[in-house]
């Protein structure tokens, strides 16, 4: 009897944790479902089924979202893994200056995404821009980075990854540096060289801090909007439209039900993708 008294004690400890989940968590999550199935006003609503998801579907510009959320998300993802792991590697070499090149590195991650991108649109301009003007000056002729639909996005692609890429690094030199030293120094002893260490060591044995990155950055990237919307607001045209854009674009609109359905699906999407590739990564992890 005591024992059973004990066991329900200790379930209250878990109580505030609790609560606080249901409130800031669940209950918004669940309130989502439930005006998504509705035309909502904000002071009203009506029930109407799975209308909204209907006329989501139809969106003119959707097929372009999907496509750009996509790209957006992979091309992110892959190219903060690269740069992220080799600036790793870099900085965990024996250099003097390793830790200020660290937290230069970081930097970027400080600041505001919503002051990086308005950064970013000044210093893109096709005219007054200081890249087009440094491109200038070498005898080129700089593209508009963000008014051309052909490389519109890849120059936000770009912005994210100069931003994103400093937790990458962190998490890389966590990786790497958990490595016990006593495989490097046998691999030495075998003649192994500077490829080798990073080919069977290093890249095998950072496989966690690696997944850690790859889910991070894809979920992080299915769901952008605030760089893409401080940049370009989705143009020019639909070219840089991703989901949440268009989501945005429909709460801004007054279609509150119709743009809940949208996170809703949004929702199921990353949770499609994100479970499924954490699943499969989790089990080509090696133990150390």
């Amino acid at each position: 009897m005591a024992k059973k008294q004990n066991h329900h004690y200790s379930y209250l400890f878990l109580l505030p944790a609790g609560l606080i989940f249901f409130i800031f968590f669940l209950l918004p999550a669940l309130s989502s479902f439930f005006f998504s199935l509705t035309r909502w006003n904000l002071t009203d609503w009506t029930f109407i089924g799975l209308e909204n998801f209907q006329m989501f579907f139809k969106e003119d510009s959707l097929s372009i979202g999907f496509k750009n959320t996509f790209i957006y998300a992979f091309l992110t993802c892959g190219l903060k893994v690269v740069f992220g792991l080799a600036l790793a590697v870099y900085l965990c070499s024996p250099i003097r200056t390793r830790n200020f090149m660290r937290a230069i590195v970081f930097f970027p991650n400080l600041i505001s995404t919503i002051a990086v991108g308005i950064t970013f649109n000044s210093l893109m301009h096709p005219t007054r821009g200081i890249i087009n003007t440094f491109i200038n000056t070498l005898g080129l002729n700089g593209p508009d980075w963000l008014g051309n639909v052909k490389i519109a996005l890849l120059s936000i692609i770009a912005v994210d990854v100069w931003k994103g890429v400093g937790v990458a690094t962190v998490i890389f030199i966590a990786g790497i540096m958990s490595i016990p030293e006593q495989y490097y120094e046998a691999l030495q002893i075998d003649g192994g060289g500077s490829m080798d260490r990073f080919l069977h060591i290093t890249l095998p044995l950072s496989r966690p801090a690696i997944n850690s990155v790859i889910i991070l950055a894809l979920i992080g990237g299915l769901r952008t909007f605030d760089l893409v919307w401080s940049m370009t607001r989705g143009g020019p045209g639909f070219t840089t439209d991703l989901l949440s854009s268009i989501i945005y674009k429909q709460y801004s609109s007054g279609f509150f039900g119709l743009s809940t359905a949208g996170n809703v699906i949004l929702f199921i999407m990353v949770s499609a993708i994100a479970f499924p590739v954490y699943k499969f990564l989790n089990s080509k992890e090696v133990d150390l």
